[in-house]
């Protein structure tokens, strides 16, 4: 059986911008009318942060570097990997439900509309309390960059937009390779928490790693995308190597691939609801 969303004509972006406002506005709407839910777990996320971050301080009170970074470059990477990680908490949260759906047969609903169907799944949930690991993510990220004393011009920001933006790509398609395996395996659940736990790699320089874990955090997980390449470029400029500057393109490409193979999912979709 095939859902009805594949041959219908392609909408475009300002027809899914649309959609999207409407439907987060919505998602808001609930989620504000349990404000102390919504207080208490936007508070969790920042002590949650501020607990790794307070673990990250003790680790350098007992080792000044760690392969050659010191103190403020290490806050730079781990600044910066807070806030690549916050758009998959943020916008893509509903992967997590997805094989509960699966499971239950309720994911037929999205199968039926005249959307894409990975747009309406992932837009109906927006996760607010990832804006407190944003905040505390940018503050660690401008004080970082002011104690290693990059210059502030309009290059510098539009790469650490661009790279930025890029580098949470990783991290996305990772999570949405992850919740597709709910299509053929039945305790995905593993999977997605495993995969998630990788995240906290990133905070770390993938030049500590041996050569295995290296090729594996680049090419097979790419973990080491989600900030140490791409903060190369900021950390030290005179020494980028090329996937640095490709971490862009491959971003995307992981993206895409992500994409194709939660869609490849929804295509062997039997609505058997098990």
């Amino acid at each position: 059986m095939e859902t009805k969303d594949y041959g219908k004509k392609k909408r475009g972006l300002k027809f899914y911008a649309s959609i999207y406002r409407k439907i987060l506005l919505q998602d808001l709407k609930s989620k504000m009318s349990y404000r102390a839910d919504f207080i208490i777990s936007t508070f969790g996320m920042i002590l949650t942060n501020v607990s790794g971050f307070v673990t990250f301080m003790i680790l350098f009170h007992n080792f000044p570097s760690i392969n050659g970074w010191d103190y403020d470059h290490m806050l730079f990477l781990y600044g910066f990997s807070l806030i690549a990680l916050t758009p998959v908490q943020c916008f893509f949260d509903n992967n997590w439900n997805l094989r509960f759906m699966v499971r239950s047969g309720d994911f037929i609903k999205y199968c039926f509309r005249p959307i894409n169907v990975f747009f309406y799944f992932i837009s109906e949930v927006f996760d607010v309390k990832g804006l407190g690991q944003l905040a505390f993510g940018l503050g660690t990220f401008i004080y970082a960059w002011h104690r290693i004393g990059i210059p502030v011009t309009i290059l510098t920001i539009a790469q650490a937009v661009l790279f930025l933006i890029t580098a949470s790509l990783f991290m996305i398609a990772i999570m949405n390779a992850a919740a597709a395996t709910c299509f053929w395996i039945i305790n995905s659940g593993y999977v997605m928490v495993i995969m998630f736990r990788f995240k906290d790699f990133a905070k770390y320089p993938s030049s500590i790693f041996n050569s295995v874990f290296r090729f594996i955090f680049t090419f097979l997980i790419p973990i080491a995308f989600v900030a140490y390449y791409p903060s190369l470029v900021f950390v030290d400029p005179e020494h980028v190597p090329l996937l640095s500057y490709l971490s862009p393109l491959i971003g995307v490409l992981f993206f895409y691939l992500s994409y194709k193979f939660w869609m490849l999912g929804v295509r062997k979709y039997d609505f058997t609801g098990s």
